[in-house]
């Protein structure tokens, strides 16, 4: 077996990966439920389904991403052939989070195997359920010595960090991101750190409030809010705060019913910790909308505050929950005053319909990536990069990028010897002039 060079290797696995994934979605999905009653629908459209689509691409475009790249050869080496080879990097950590457990592990390794590695892969111990699931599908397509889940906790994410990786991934809070990173540096590993933000959702007056409502809702409230990309906070204009305020609490009810938690659409919060926290971070808050809270199933109703301080609890940390601030500005000035308070973000979005005003916000504003009139929809296109900037995160993937992002790309140049031209060898005399010329050309 050599899957760091044989392709039909890989794609074998990876296509058997892609049929025992089909076999055990809905045993996937119930896992979901369990774990923290994510429902169906969103299992099988933020989970399954981009596990499989992401399977199907991989397998479809593996050997032609792995093939060696012509590139155009440098003058001063002619006569030359220059590529660039794509090789795997070698034995990879994957550590996985909870809040998208199964998409978040897969399309890592997916990837990983694609290109060629060996892969351990720590699934989030706060979803049990999700990791015992992904334990027995990755058992039943690799050989352990390939790839390997090992389940656990802290203690085994810190065995493990203390091992020597040619390559980490990690997916995560900013905090652990730290610790990983530290870890790596002890070997001089690169690692790619999806993290995570304070993701503003910028609304000017002349956005189509109604739809804005409707989009900022289903990108705020899916998974409970457990998203690294949601909105994490809106700064609207304040002459239309009154309006939207009544669209966002029109579109919460057709969304989940006047008692969210009958509703069989509306997830969990993970634990009892992340349930406290962010309860605590409601303290004090004007809770204009939601605010229920029940500590037996962790449930957190969709809520809205607003008047928020900036140094309040809510607002000094990502939220990562159904927790909603709302914000207001009246000119442009005030929005660079709030947003430059925080670290660069791992989303933004900008709700309007003048074109000045978003390509002002986008061009000024240095984020991961996000949306224009909608809310995290960038995600779902393979052609488009996916990772952080600064604090939320180092390095990008999906598709291709996945591909490129765990090879180590290796310059080539093969040199022709029917000519070989005498300039570059010693003695220099008289040829100053003339390389002077050759490299000013250039």
């Amino acid at each position: 077996m050599n899957y760091k060079t044989d392709t039909n290797f890989r794609k074998e696995k990876l296509i058997k990966l892609l049929n025992i994934v089909n076999i055990y979605e809905n045993e996937i999905i119930q896992a979901l439920y369990d774990d923290f009653k994510k429902p169906a629908f969103e299992a099988v459209l933020t989970e399954t389904s981009y596990v499989i689509s992401e399977l199907k691409d991989t397998i479809k475009n593996l050997k032609k991403w792995a093939k060696p790249k012509k590139v155009f050869p440098s003058i001063l080496n002619f006569p030359s052939t220059d590529y660039i080879y794509k090789e795997p990097y070698g034995k990879v950590l994957i550590i996985a989070p909870w809040n998208y457990p199964f998409q978040l592990a897969l399309c890592p390794l997916i990837s990983a195997v694609s290109a060629g590695n060996q892969v351990v892969l720590k699934p989030s111990e706060l979803t049990p359920k999700t990791s015992k699931i992904i334990a027995k599908i990755i058992d039943a397509v690799f050989d352990k010595s390939h790839v390997e889940v090992i389940e656990g906790g802290i203690e085994v994410a810190q065995k493990l960090l203390a091992q020597r990786w040619d390559y980490i991934f990690f997916t995560g809070s900013v905090a652990v991101g730290k610790i990983v990173a530290k870890a790596a540096a002890e070997n001089l590993t690169p690692v790619t750190l999806e993290l995570g933000g304070k993701n503003p959702c910028i609304i000017d007056k002349t956005a189509n409030l109604k739809l804005a409502a409707k989009r900022i809702v289903w990108g705020k409230f899916i998974n409970a809010g457990q998203t690294c990309i949601a909105p994490d906070y809106i700064l609207i204009q304040k002459d239309v705060k009154s309006l939207f305020i009544s669209y966002l609490k029109e579109e919460i009810t057709k969304a989940y019913g006047s008692n969210p938690s009958l509703s069989p659409d509306y997830a969990r919060i993970i634990n009892t910790k992340n349930w406290q926290r962010l309860v605590n971070m409601m303290e004090h808050e004007k809770v204009i909308f939601g605010g229920q809270t029940v500590i037996e199933n962790y449930y957190i109703a969709p809520t809205l505050i607003e008047d928020s301080s900036l140094d309040s609890l809510v607002m000094c940390e990502e939220i990562f929950g159904p927790i909603l601030p709302i914000l207001t500005y009246e000119i442009d000035a005030e929005i660079d005053a709030i947003l430059s308070r925080f670290e660069k973000p791992l989303a933004l979005y900008v709700f309007t319909k003048n074109h000045t005003f978003s390509k002002n916000i986008i061009q000024k504003y240095s984020f991961g990536g996000g949306c224009i009139n909608d809310t995290l929809v960038h995600f779902s296109n393979k052609r488009l990069p996916f990772g952080g900037v600064g604090h939320s995160g180092i390095g990008a993937y999906h598709g291709s990028l996945s591909f490129d992002l765990f090879s180590h790309k290796k310059s080539i140049v093969k040199k022709a010897n029917w000519l070989d031209l005498q300039i570059r060898y010693a003695p220099y005399k008289n040829k100053l002039t003339t390389i002077k010329k050759i490299l000013k050309w250039l």
